[in-house]
């Protein structure tokens, strides 16, 4: 099967999605319909008796300071058993974002929320808490890579039909390009705000509010909770702890202030639990729906990636100093699944960002240096840690790609796999094997 890279099967594909049936206006960003709550509500980072419920309100031209917002959490939509409710302050500091941490609630629950403004009420989202018990079932969705230039999000408005129990997005939620840059969304009236790349808080907090604006988009948000990480979109293109491809010092000043302002945005602007005040902070975190999968999001972008090497450069994608992950992630990853292990977990989930199965035989230049085969040491690392914990159902979600890939996942599949047994260099039956989904 030839290569095609993930821009080339964007740019031949992208005409198709011209055809479908259901696409929206061109101008339907332009419309607020509720002009306060403009960008819709949203849910995220369920635990058994907690959720993040996120807003964001639109204060009037010229008004800059605080503003009160009710919120409400009912077992109906109609809200007429309301189960908690409260209010908390928000203000240009955070860009008029607001995020509660909705507790005391029960598990596996549906749940329905909304916000007021003064007297003006937010749409209404629904929620769900994960399971304590054992289920039989887990339904997820798996999205990433938005390109509002692309074209239209019709993926996430067929998600939100579905009947899912959350919504994995695996980074790239938008991109920092400029229009045509990367997809040219002229013609369709989705020309990225600002029109520029991405450099400045200002400016990642204005494309996350256009992203925020899409209908779509917001109508997946309110029918499910999200579970989400960055890639490197959310800053820039091949981004690393340290520096990024699409980063120039000379032009865009240094990378230090230029991450911190995206991390900043992403935290306001996300669904996505804050535990710390570090915008330098970890978002790896784990899941648990019960005994039947345990969910790890990963962030194999920023905080411990050492930067790219050349495809060329054999030692350097083989060097066992080099990490995607950095030492305490992967030791957190280590402790994760040996709980899991220990708890008798029968599934085991890793959400991250980067191709992980292995694209070409060891000791041999790479296809591409930016996914895991351009660290090779780490991603022994993390078949170590099966191993030693003999970790059971191992499935590997990936986004970044721009294409579809299903794959078992040996430690080498050049020596020694023997797919008609079962068996492979990782040394796990196929009933319990170790596969990767994009």
């Amino acid at each position: 099967m030839p290569h095609i890279s993930r821009r080339g099967f964007i740019s031949t594909s992208g005409a198709a999605l011209g055809a479908l049936s259901f696409v929206r206006p061109a101008d339907v960003l332009a419309q607020a319909a509720n002009p306060v709550f403009r960008h819709g509500v949203a849910s995220g980072d369920p635990l058994t008796d907690r959720v993040i419920l996120w807003t964001r309100v639109t204060p009037p031209a010229g008004i800059t300071s605080a503003q009160t917002v009710e919120w409400e959490l009912a077992r109906d939509e109609r809200f007429t058993r309301i189960v908690t409710h409260g209010e908390v302050q928000t203000g240009a500091a955070r860009d008029f974002t607001v995020k509660v941490d909705a507790s005391g609630l029960d598990p596996a629950t549906f749940y329905f929320y909304r916000f007021r403004s003064g007297k003006t009420i937010s749409p209404v989202g629904r929620t769900k808490t994960m399971p304590v018990s054992d289920v039989n079932r887990v339904r997820l969705g798996v999205v990433s890579c938005s390109n509002l230039p692309f074209g239209y999000f019709n993926a996430y408005a067929c998600l939100a039909k579905r009947d899912l129990d959350a919504v994995l997005h695996l980074g790239d939620y938008f991109y920092e390009y400029e229009n045509a840059k990367y997809g040219d969304g002229t013609a369709l009236g989705r020309i990225p705000a600002p029109n520029k790349k991405l450099v400045t808080l200002a400016e990642y907090r204005e494309r996350h509010a256009q992203y925020k604006a899409d209908p779509d988009s917001q109508d997946v948000h309110s029918k499910h909770p999200f579970i989400v990480v960055w890639d490197d979109h959310e800053f820039a293109n091949d981004a690393w702890s340290g520096g990024a491809q699409n980063h120039d010092p000379s032009t865009d000043g240094e990378w230090g202030p230029r991450r911190r302002a995206a991390a900043q945005a992403y935290l306001e602007w996300m669904p996505i639990r804050e535990d710390v005040a570090d915008l330098n902070a970890h978002i790896y975190r784990s899941f648990r729906f019960g005994s039947l999968v345990t969910l790890c999001m990963l962030d194999t972008r920023l905080i411990g990636r050492d930067a790219q090497v050349p495809v060329t450069d054999i030692d350097g994608l083989e060097s066992p100093t080099r990490s995607v992950m950095g030492a305490t992630q992967e030791s957190w990853l280590a402790d994760e699944l040996a709980l899991s292990v220990r708890n008798s977990g029968i599934w085991h989930v890793l959400g991250q960002q980067i191709l992980f199965g292995a694209q070409v035989p060891r000791h041999t230049r790479a296809i591409n240096a930016d996914t895991w085969d351009g660290y090779r040491a780490n991603r022994d690392r993390v078949f170590d840690i099966i191993e030693r914990y003999k970790v059971p159902n191992i499935t590997v979600l990936t986004g970044d790609i721009h294409s579809s890939w299903a794959q078992d996942l040996p430690r080498d599949p050049w020596n020694g796999y023997d797919k008609s047994k079962g068996v492979g260099s990782l040394g796990v039956r196929s009933e319990e094997h170790t596969s990767e989904l994009q």
